[in-house]
């Protein structure tokens, strides 16, 4: 948790400061820093308590801001941004054996750097995937990626629900990325990022 980040020189406006109070979330990963193939870092912040057995489908209103550099894009191209991460258990009716997935949000690039962006909404733009063998069984996968709610139309296959585990935001294993995301809506709630911790507002 951190002030700011505020924009670089010249940033004015509204988009020069964070969104939603004067703080942000600062998220850092190196490359080529760990002994892990990939060698990168990868860090997620998040909360493993409260969204624990919701619906996957009671999810629709997800995303975030976030402070993209021109240095992060040199990194790793425009599409080098943090992702929003929820750890389910995906209930596939064609491997009930499979309990446990990732179910990931890459948003699509920021567009603008140097200064927050607008709000990124990822249940209409960026793509989705599932980890492990539920990305396999759904055809969502970090190959074939899909929209929000190809995805969630995937997992809709007439078995039991998909349930949450956990919600988190981070960044890796792939470039590295210094900058900073605010914001995060969750359904109907905002996380605001500040220095002394997360404030919850009531989205409109």
């Amino acid at each position: 948790m951190r002030n700011g980040p505020f924009g670089s020189f010249g940033a004015q406006g509204p988009s020069a400061r964070p969104l939603h109070g004067q703080g942000g979330l600062g998220i850092e990963v190196a490359d080529h820093s760990t002994s892990l193939t990939p060698a990168s870092e990868k860090i997620d912040f998040g909360n493993e308590v409260d969204f624990y057995g919701d619906p996957v489908w009671g999810l629709n209103r997800i995303g975030f801001h976030v402070f993209q550099t021109a240095e992060n894009v040199t990194y790793g191209g425009p599409g080098n941004v943090p992702n929003i991460r929820f750890e389910v258990n995906p209930n596939p009716t064609a491997a009930p054996a499979t309990i446990y997935s990732s179910m990931v949000w890459v948003p699509r690039p920021s567009p603008m750097t140097d200064r927050w962006s607008p709000y990124l909404d990822a249940t209409t733009t960026g793509r989705w995937f599932l980890t492990g063998n539920a990305g396999t069984v759904t055809v969502c996968n970090q190959t074939t990626v899909c929209t929000f709610q190809q995805l969630k139309t995937a997992l809709n296959d007439g078995g039991a629900q998909p349930t949450v585990h956990t919600a988190a935001v981070g960044k890796g294993r792939d470039h590295m990325w210094i900058g900073a995301v605010d914001g995060l809506r969750i359904n109907r709630t905002v996380y605001d990022f500040e220095s002394d911790g997360a404030r919850t507002r009531r989205a409109n």
